[in-house]
């Protein structure tokens, strides 16, 4: 079943959402699927990431009748008050807000803390207050840590190797003792490296892909951390949609307060992405010329190799990636040149 097709089976009952994050990547993608879906949508975003212009996309995506089922707030879950006011009357919760990146904890952990632990924290305990039934919430693959094992399994995890991953780590301690101790069902989705429209190529921690797909159409060289076999499992947004929606739809028992691992479960080397990538835009731009990748030393934080084990989320969850790497970067491609022409 793909995302249409959950969001479609969504509309035989209107349900009330808090979605947040709402004006970032993935979650401008979770707003598209709920209002096409027919349901009734409280968002909040801060914009410390997110863009205002995520939210004009989905608007124009879906049209004035279902935009008018959606309510914004702008605000901080970092404010206690403000978790509270969003959470008022809501059924379901998917919890996407936070600040990503490795580099910026590193660069600045108090920040990250404050996002995504503090915040965690505030917008968990509202949740449980408001009589929420279910959260789902953005987890990561970074909780894997020093862990060597492949492919990465829920069970088996290492050691921390930023303060990114120590709060995502935090998330999932939270979310099983709210769990245990007050009877909200929590959920915690391991994203691997989601990628595809809307995400944003600039600033000084942008995500690999689009940062890539920016550099090799304006012909500049794009910069590998590493030898080039650094290897992750990236992930196209639709999958990861796909995997919110059945985790917030999910009816079996033992799906409750787990974590999964969302991805596709192939892995890929950076000199492979490169070469991928590439091929995805020169079949938009056949005459495009693009420059030899230069390769720098490795990345302080950075976990060397990454490919997860998808078989819990497809047992419990009924899971499938509808799109591995190459059908995702074909996807994308169109939005990367778009975006290209309009800069």
């Amino acid at each position: 079943m793909t995302v249409v097709d959950i969001a479609a089976s969504l509309a035989s009952r209107e349900r009330h959402w808090l979605l947040t994050g709402s004006a970032g990547f993935i979650g401008s993608h979770l707003l598209e699927a709920l209002l096409r879906g027919g349901q009734r949508v409280m968002s909040l975003d801060n914009f410390s990431t997110g863009h205002r212009a995520n939210l004009d996309a989905v608007r124009a995506a879906v049209g004035e009748n279902a935009w008018a089922r959606h309510e914004f707030i702008e605000g901080d879950i970092a404010d206690a008050a403000t978790c509270v006011h969003a959470s008022n009357g809501v059924e379901l919760v998917l919890h996407q807000a936070a600040l990503g990146s490795v580099p910026r904890s590193l660069a600045d952990p108090l920040a990250t803390h404050a996002a995504n632990a503090t915040g965690f924290i505030n917008l968990l305990d509202a949740a449980r207050r408001a009589g929420v039934k279910r959260f789902v919430y953005a987890a990561s693959s970074s909780t894997y840590g020093d862990s060597r094992g492949l492919p990465k399994v829920e069970h088996s995890i290492g050691r921390p190797l930023s303060p990114y991953a120590v709060t995502k780590y935090l998330n999932e301690l939270y979310a099983e003792v709210f769990s245990r101790c007050y009877g909200i069902q929590t959920m915690g989705l391991r994203y691997f490296n989601v990628f595809g429209p809307r995400q944003d190529p600039s600033g000084p921690y942008a995500a690999v892909i689009p940062l890539w797909a920016a550099q090799m159409l304006r012909g500049e060289p794009c910069v590998i951390n590493g030898d080039g076999e650094t290897s992750r499992d990236f992930c196209y947004v639709a999958n990861a949609v796909q995997a919110n929606l059945r985790a917030a739809l999910a009816d079996e028992p033992a799906a409750l307060n787990q974590v999964f691992n969302v991805a596709v479960g192939q892995r890929t080397t950076l000199a492979q992405l490169h070469e991928r990538l590439a091929a995805a835009l020169k079949k938009l731009d056949p005459a495009l010329s693009v420059a030899p990748a230069v390769k720098r030393g490795f990345r302080e934080g950075d976990v060397r190799h990454s490919l997860a084990d998808i078989g819990k989320a497809a047992s419990l969850l009924g899971y499938a990636p509808s799109h591995d790497l190459r059908a995702g970067l074909e996807q994308a491609a169109s939005w990367y040149v778009a975006q290209s022409r309009a800069a």
